[in-house]
């Protein structure tokens, strides 16, 4: 009977962790469910609400008229603007972050890594200061800014810079601390490379998720920013959406429908492009076996 004992307990605790597995991953699928409808409902509403016709009758004309460039911008012109100013400060905001931002997390890496704080400090203060004060800070800044490059919504690029390092600040920093990047840098510069070459062609492919996590971010933030645009008397995507919904209530939601919409696809992307990173990190990490069908060399013997 103690034999008996034995042997069964490895499988009843194996039973356990099975069903152990099973609650869990139904509590996680009930987790999911709850959330996902909870972020659904209101998104099903603005759909309903968008294609409700006259008579109760379903109609996609406004849907029609949003994905009709032309017609759009001769209907709604300042919507068109603040779509191409929205999406040039995406552009231009994610190009000088990545510009500022990359080259300096990676130099303090590797040759002063006591700056690292104060470095970490200066990135993450926006986090910390409402917009509102961010604007009394920005304004009398903004007033030289137009005196020197005019009015242009475009202009908007230096803030939203400034707004997006917290959150591409920790993406860099992480993909940074993934990898060794001394001994990286150590073994290029071994091999005659210049600091140039090892930040561009040794450290920077080693990120690439991590740059793209921080590009992804940038861009659904600047698209989703409308304080600083609205106090600073400059128009963008938001700002447009805002001023759309007094005069045409249901192109508005359509809007901004179609901006959350395009907001989730790039944190799935985002999600998808640390996933595909992460199955190769561990495909990497797999040992190789030889498949050679040649016979061993024969052992001499004396």
């Amino acid at each position: 009977m103690a034999g008996l004992t034995r042997v069964d307990a490895p499988a009843r605790r194996g039973g356990l962790r099975r069903r152990r597995a099973r609650r869990q991953r139904l509590f996680r699928w009930v987790v999911v469910g709850l959330l996902g409808l909870f972020f659904a409902l209101p998104l099903l509403a603005m759909l309903e609400f968008t294609t409700r016709g006259a008579g109760g009758k379903v109609s996609f004309d406004t849907w029609r008229l949003l994905v009709d460039w032309p017609r759009l911008s001769e209907t709604y012109p300042d919507l068109s603007a603040g779509i191409t100013t929205s999406f040039g400060l995406a552009l231009l905001t994610t190009v000088l972050m990545l510009v500022l931002l990359v080259p300096t997390v990676i130099w303090v890496r590797l040759r002063l890594p006591r700056l690292r704080r104060t470095i970490e400090f200066l990135c993450l203060l926006p986090l910390t200061i409402p917009a509102i004060v961010l604007v009394v800070g920005l304004a009398p800044v903004y007033a030289w800014v137009t005196y020197f490059l005019g009015g242009s919504s475009l202009t908007l690029t230096f803030a939203y810079t400034v707004l997006v390092l917290p959150y591409a600040y920790r993406a860099i920093d992480a993909g940074l601390s993934a990898i060794d990047v001394r001994t990286l840098a150590e073994a290029a510069r071994s091999l005659g490379a210049g600091w140039a070459t090892v930040i561009w062609r040794v450290v920077l492919p080693n990120i690439q998720s991590a740059v793209l996590s921080a590009a992804f971010l940038s861009v659904a933030l600047v698209l989703g920013e409308f304080t600083l645009a609205s106090l600073l008397s400059r128009t963008n995507l938001q700002v447009a959406i805002e001023l759309l919904g007094k005069s045409s209530a249901t192109m508005s939601v359509a809007v901004s429908l179609a901006a959350l919409i395009l907001a989730f696809v790039l944190l799935f992307l985002l999600s998808f492009a640390g996933a595909v990173r992460g199955r190769r990190r561990n495909r990497s990490k797999e040992p190789t076996v030889s498949t050679s069908s040649e016979p061993a060399a024969p052992v001499a013997t004396s």
